[in-house]
């Protein structure tokens, strides 16, 4: 099989991965004589980091064969989709070749398991420290971590990669039990702990070890976890092993698949209600149990995003004078995002803010208008939590604001 055929195997058989980004990395230099690769560049946009910097990545497999049967991945052994394998130096002259041509700023690089974790480890490994030592590359690299390999493999990686990521999967032992028979809770854990240690030496020395920090997928909908279940699961993770980020990927149904596995995908919105929830988490203080709280089947409601949800079911907190509100009541205020309740405690300080002010800073007040007052703007008392539901509980585009 030539590169181009291999490519096109391979770069769709990543596609499933969705724990694809590059939150964090640090800017480098191109400049003549300091070596090849940015991640401040601009080429064709995959993903983006917190501060808006665009970083196109070559997004592929080393390989989709696979000694492992996962009964939700494609590349399962049993599967029968078609294979094939890089080796390492093929990765190394594509990424640098996309790279010269401004296709791509840098690399995510997985891979099935072949012959042993350690192994397939090695080369992922190898073809990181090639791009770095012998081609002097400084993009973004984002190497997926085989969980069984070797701790010293797995500090190895941290030395060449921005990011390192070990998929979960899924949001219990049991279901991992029953779904990937050659996998176990227990060895994913062990190598994020193994990441998280590595990060922490690097903080404490001034060392290099992935610093981007490390990130983890979970699949939805492949087992009968609830969105409680799902939630919980990825807070322990952020807790205890400092992720960046849990990545939510709603399962995707495959042919000849087990009957243990659903035949339908899940809501998409299911995937973005979760992805909405964990950024309540992430920036918007809120707690496990409050979000938890808002959700009394044990699942989000597909309706209503997570922030809004909450806000209803806790109308004794409401309405907020934008005036005088502290930062964390006002980041519970649906239609208020985190840049927009920072630019509302700036303001106030110059003088007392008014309806038509909120619009000009911001605030989605289709949403707000119903939780706040000002200087001159009072919401209608009579309002009851179903007629502002129905009011405001239109179900988003996916691809729109979060909040």
């Amino acid at each position: 099989m030539d590169l181009e055929a291999k490519l096109a195997v391979l770069a769709d058989a990543a596609k499933y991965d969705a724990s694809c980004a590059s939150s964090g990395a640090p800017k480098r230099s191109s400049a003549p004589g300091r070596g090849m690769g940015s991640t401040t560049g601009m080429g064709i946009c995959h993903s983006y980091t917190p501060d808006g910097r665009c970083v196109s990545l070559l997004k592929i497999l080393l390989t989709n064969f696979c000694l492992y049967d996962c009964l939700y991945c494609i590349n399962r052994r049993s599967s029968d989709v078609p294979r094939a394998r890089f080796t390492a130096e093929e990765v190394v002259e594509l990424t640098l070749s996309f790279y010269k041509r401004n296709y791509i700023e840098g690399l995510f690089l997985s891979s099935g398991i072949i012959r042993s974790a350690d192994y397939t480890m090695e080369q992922l490994v190898e073809v990181a420290r090639s791009l770095r030592q012998d081609h002097a590359f400084g993009g973004y690299i984002h190497l997926k971590t085989i969980p069984e390999a070797s701790p010293e493999l797995i500090e190895a990686a941290g030395r060449y990669a921005d990011r390192l990521s070990v998929n979960i999967e899924l949001p219990t032992g049991e279901a991992l039990g029953a779904l990937a028979p050659q996998k176990n809770e227990t060895s994913i854990k062990r190598a994020m702990g193994t990441i998280r240690v590595g990060l922490d030496e690097a903080k404490e020395e001034g060392l290099r070890f992935a610093p981007a920090g490390q990130s983890t997928q979970v699949i939805v909908g492949a087992d009968s976890s609830s969105d409680e279940k799902i939630i919980q699961s990825a807070d322990t993770l952020y807790r205890s092993y400092k992720l960046r980020r849990v990545y939510y990927s709603a399962f995707s149904p495959i042919t000849h698949s087990s009957s243990r596995l659903p035949n339908e995908a899940p809501p998409l919105m299911r995937e973005h209600r979760l992805y909405q929830a964990d950024w309540l988490m992430r920036h918007y203080e809120f707690s496990t149990p409050e979000i938890v709280s808002a959700m009394p089947q044990g699942n989000l409601d597909l309706d209503v995003d997570p922030k809004t949800s909450w806000a209803l079911l806790n109308r004794s907190q409401f309405p907020l004078d934008i005036n005088t509100a502290e930062r964390q009541q006002l980041l519970r205020v649906p239609g208020l995002g985190v840049k927009v309740v920072d630019r509302i405690v700036r303001s106030r300080r110059h003088g007392r803010l008014r309806y038509a002010d909120l619009k000009r800073l911001g605030a989605v007040l289709r949403k707000a208008r119903h939780f706040i007052t000002a200087v001159d703007y009072h919401p209608p008392r009579d309002q009851s939590s179903q007629h502002l539901r129905a009011a405001i509980g239109v179900a988003p585009d996916p691809q729109q604001s979060l909040f």
